[in-house]
């Protein structure tokens, strides 16, 4: 019986069809089978992210965040979802959708800024989870802004604790502040 899963799975692999980059940002269905590449940008392994990280390069964590709810009633106690992601990540919550708000794209452009020291020739990889549209449409809006040295992650933090590398708990970056 197991023998016949193996079989079947091996077989069933090379059948899996591919999925071609759209021509834009994906907007809508955003965990759902990614493509192999990115325009602008280099798809890279868990390996290969690990040793970019040893070498120092930026990591933003595009997972989105949902914030507290304005209408909750007195008293209702809230608890953030803890998020655990690659040392030293910049989590940038919510910049990953296919169309971003103004401020959103502002909120973006200045957590690059920061994320790369205001060079955009710094590598930077973008990471979600498995199978996020959301990271593969940072990494392309920041290709199309210029970042030359971008690289996608498309397993993201579950491709990263499988390998058991370490992780820690981030805070989203916060918005800017009021003047």
């Amino acid at each position: 019986m197991i023998r016949a899963a193996l079989v079947w799975l091996m077989l069933a692999a090379p059948l899996a069809a591919q999925v071609t980059e759209p021509d834009g940002f994906r907007m809508d269905h955003y965990r759902d089978p990614v493509p192999e590449t990115v325009a602008g940008g280099a798809t890279i392994s868990p390996e290969g992210a690990y040793q970019l990280w040893q070498d120092g390069a930026a990591f933003i964590d595009v997972l989105p965040h949902a914030p507290k709810p304005a209408n909750l009633p007195k008293g209702t106690i809230w608890r953030d979802k803890p998020r655990h992601s690659i040392p030293g990540a910049l989590w940038l919550p919510n910049v990953g959708y296919g169309a971003l708000a103004e401020v959103t794209a502002d909120y973006f452009r200045r957590g690059l800024t920061n994320a790369t020291d205001a060079d955009p020739s710094r590598p930077v990889v973008f990471f979600c989870l498995n199978d996020c549209w959301m990271s593969w449409n940072a990494a392309k809006r920041a290709a199309d802004w210029g970042y030359s040295a971008v690289y996608w992650f498309p397993e993201g933090t579950d491709g990263w604790t499988f390998m058991d590398y370490p992780t820690e708990q981030v805070r989203p970056m916060a918005p800017q502040p009021s003047q």
